[in-house]
């Protein structure tokens, strides 16, 4: 009987880089999360992805062991809103996991993370993402049309999101590593 892969959603870390740059050389549809080639600009993404260098927190997909991929939040502390994005190394795709750790992640950002709305888009020609967004209880909003150029060709995003008073989904949620996340506003707030 094969063992069943353990999966668990933790903070993404610097020392996550190895793993960083096998998920993006896993697949080329890799690159439009991010420019991550090598050693050096794995870091300096995840230097961002921490929140190094940003107003972004991230959280590692962590399957037995690896971090298989990562949900993210960047965070506008003004008006108490995250933009949510996430990514999956291609070994790891259509299993689940990437709806799992959405779940997880939005549901702590609206709750202990101190968010009242997220937000999500995704390319009109990736479903899959339509198919995370709405498990992890996102509602569609709308689309906005021609929003990317990819390879020469306009492509429409559709739009998602989810407030603080929805209710939260039924979908099935990962074990989070750590019981205590810091808060969201407190880490990105500018002082005036």
């Amino acid at each position: 009987m094969e063992k069943k892969p353990t999966a668990h959603v933790r903070p993404l870390t610097l020392a996550d880089a190895g793993d960083v740059l096998a998920a993006f050389r896993s697949a080329s549809d890799m690159s439009r999360q991010g420019d991550v080639t090598d050693e050096i600009s794995a870091a300096s993404y995840l230097a961002w992805a921490c929140g190094k260098d940003s107003n972004t927190t991230s959280f590692a997909i962590e399957v037995d062991g690896r971090v298989a991929g990562c949900v993210g939040i960047s965070v506008d502390a003004v008006n108490l809103v995250g933009w949510v994005w996430y990514w999956m190394h291609a070994d790891y795709r259509s299993r689940g996991l990437t709806s799992r750790a959405t779940t997880t992640v939005a549901n702590w950002a609206l709750t202990d993370g101190g968010l009242e709305r997220l937000e999500l888009g995704h390319r009109a020609n990736n479903p899959a993402s339509g198919r995370v967004a709405l498990a992890a209880g996102f509602t569609w909003e709308g689309v906005e049309r021609g929003k990317f150029l990819i390879d020469g060709e306009r492509i429409d995003v559709r739009t998602y999101g989810r407030l603080k008073l929805d209710p939260p989904p039924t979908s099935e949620t990962l074990d989070v590593e750590t019981a205590s996340w810091p808060s969201l506003i407190g880490q990105h707030r500018e002082e005036p």
